[in-house]
């Protein structure tokens, strides 16, 4: 696996967006569809990272900037094709130790609250997220979930 630095231009990654931002219409309301598409990614205060496996897109995931000392982890996708295989937990790795190296203090995440999103929740747990109250510009939502890790 190689993750690498994504200017976001792939039809590869366009169609994996899409699919994340359809599995999002598909649990979630759309008052509560936080999913940011590609012109939403294209900002300077996001880095958006892409896995392959020799020419075939594995999972992406972005690093957004609240502030100096604040980031939030947006956009994690593992390809339907490319589920339970490691994906997602070696972009997080890779994330969180991008986010450290930047000098954050605290990463912080929304994900869905339904059944569908329970492995993620699970992996977010495991590298010691905990539940949080909303953060950045967020608001209580019964279908979201949110989640901070001191780093």
């Amino acid at each position: 696996m190689e993750i690498r630095l994504d200017d976001l231009t792939g039809p590869e990654i366009a169609r994996l967006l899409e699919e994340h931002l359809l599995g999002m219409a598909e649990h979630s309301p759309p008052e509560s569809i936080h999913a940011l598409d590609l012109e939403g990614l294209r900002k300077p205060e996001i880095t958006f990272w892409s896995v392959w496996e020799r020419d075939e897109l594995l999972g992406c995931g972005a690093l957004k900037e609240l502030d100096s000392r604040h980031a939030e982890l947006k956009s994690m996708r593992t390809s339907s094709a490319h589920l339970r295989k490691g994906v997602a937990k070696r972009l997080l790795e890779h994330i969180v130790g991008e986010a450290k190296k930047r000098g954050f203090v605290r990463i912080s995440l929304e994900t869905g609250s339904m059944e569908a999103f329970e492995p993620a929740m699970r992996l977010y747990a495991s590298f010691g997220f905990r539940e949080c109250k909303p953060f950045a510009d967020y608001i209580e939502d019964p279908y979201s979930v949110f989640m901070t890790k001191e780093l």
